[in-house]
């Protein structure tokens, strides 16, 4: 008996709920989906200026730091007659590699195609991995540079 109960009380839950939904205004569901449509269309254009703005900091950023490497590369290729003789093609070598890799850094950012966040989060930390590198491969040369 009380299953029964139970059971009656149960179903009428559920049979008030799904008559409600039913007897909702299309009219005002119609109103409110356009709402959510719209807001929806904000939120992209907002997401997508944040992300051009980001995007262009970076770039920003970055093409300051190939430029000082450039620089960093030139005191290089200037301090060579300071290097001993014997040392020099391996000098040589390792500024030319150097200033490729420079130069690739700034090609790989003019390069860079929008293909959504995971790609774009994915590339900066691949591109500041590479730019640390860079970084460290100057400065390498700089202090062995100086015990030369």
């Amino acid at each position: 008996m009380k299953a029964r109960i139970v059971t009656f009380a149960l179903t009428g839950c559920l049979l008030g709920t799904i008559l409600t939904s039913c007897n909702q205004d299309p009219e005002k569901r119609m109103e409110q989906e356009k709402v959510e449509l719209s807001e929806s269309k904000q939120d992209l254009n907002k997401a997508k200026e944040e992300y051009n703005i980001e995007y262009q900091n970076y770039k920003l950023e970055n093409e300051n730091k190939i430029l000082d490497n450039e620089k960093k590369i030139i005191e290089l290729k200037e301090k060579r007659l300071k290097v001993k003789k014997e040392n020099r093609a391996d000098y040589d070598e390792k500024v030319k590699q150097l200033e490729g890799k420079n130069n690739a850094l700034r090609s790989k950012m003019n390069d860079y195609q929008d293909s959504g966040k995971e790609k774009w989060e994915s590339f900066k930390e691949e591109f500041n991995h590479d730019m640390d590198e860079l970084g460290q491969g100057l400065s390498s040369l700089f202090k062995d540079n100086v015990r030369d």
